[in-house]
């Protein structure tokens, strides 16, 4: 049976990751808690609403209500790379090469490693950022669809368009899809070699979370009573394909996943606080995590893939370790 360790935390949960092998917790109040020879906390923005963890640089990256970004690592430290003044950063992202972007009201900003920052100016707000894992290029969400940047070249960016506001964005990894998440309960695709649009509809909820498995073939989100694991093996993505339905249950909807680093595993989080991990191939549940205090808001596994660590809307974290 896998134990906990638990950590309870007053107040939101935004972000739950890995720095090194060291547990951070980053919370509304802006202050990144860690689990490192003891409990230790720095203080990085004050009032923290968004957080990306940068995987190639082993830092997550924070934005908030004063207007800054923060990147911390897993010493502890936290070194501001940019401001928008008085603004919210209301989103933010990590890139290739050191690049990040950061969201406020209807501009996005591009800061490159070496400090330059270029501004993309939209007609409405950017809801969600994401950059590709193949060259410099950044994805906005908006609404009525999905804008493509080259930052590091002149040129118009690339419009995809589809009705409705567009909350948050990611690619697959192999950078031949966009998917939004969006405000109806919904998430839409483009196929990018052709703009073909995939619709993935049908949940009860709003999809807060998405995580691609380890080689990009499926893709994991919540909203339902069930992970929706929808099928991106085949050229056209998910298009006429029914999604697996795993870890269902019928009290609880859930709130977050995280696919395994390299199997086809996902952990599921539930608005109750119950943790789950389940097999794609069979559907083999392991519960890792009786339910708690609050919705599950973010997780991640280490390195080793022995431990998961979670957060939670009430505050209510911990690290799971597998192999126990």
């Amino acid at each position: 049976m896998p134990t906990v360790a638990p950590l309870d935390l007053e107040g939101h949960c935004v972000a739950a990751v890995f720095l090194g092998d060291v547990p951070h917790f980053a919370l509304a109040d802006g202050t990144v808690h860690r689990l490192d020879h003891g409990h230790k906390t720095v203080q990085a923005n004050d009032g923290l609403l968004a957080a990306f963890h940068n995987v190639a640089n082993d830092r997550l990256i924070t934005g908030g209500e004063d207007g800054k970004v923060f990147a911390i690592t897993a010493g502890g430290e936290a070194a501001e790379l940019a401001s928008a003044g008085k603004k919210w950063i209301t989103s933010v992202a990590a890139g290739p090469q050191g690049a990040i972007a950061f969201a406020s009201g209807k501009t996005a900003y591009v800061r490159f490693a070496d400090g330059k920052t270029r501004e993309f100016v939209h007609p409405r707000s950017v809801e969600g950022l994401a950059f590709s894992p193949k060259g410099m290029r950044f994805g906005v969400a908006r609404y009525n669809g999905a804008t493509l940047h080259f930052p590091a070249a002149e040129g118009k960016p690339v419009e995809l368009e589809w009705a409705g506001a567009h909350t948050g964005i990611t690619f697959s990894p192999d950078g031949a899809f966009l998917v939004t998440t969006m405000q109806e309960n919904a998430l839409h695709g483009w196929k990018l070699a052709d703009g073909k649009h995939m619709r993935m509809s049908g949940y009860p909820g709003k999809v807060k979370s998405l995580s691609w498995s380890a080689k990009g073939k499926w893709l994991a989100s919540s909203g339902a009573p069930a992970a929706i694991v929808w099928p991106f093996s085949s050229k056209d993505g998910p298009m006429g394909k029914a999604p697996l339905e795993l870890g269902t249950r019928g009290n609880a909807m859930v709130t977050s996943v995280a696919c395994h680093p390299s199997q086809d595993v996902v952990a599921i989080g539930y608005d109750d606080g119950m943790v789950m991990a389940v097999r794609f191939a069979d559907a083999k549940e392991v519960l890792l995590r009786r339910p708690g205090k609050g919705a599950i808001t973010s997780m991640m596994w280490d390195r080793q893939e022995r431990r998961v660590v979670f957060g939670s809307a009430a505050g209510d974290c911990g690290v799971i370790d597998i192999s126990a």
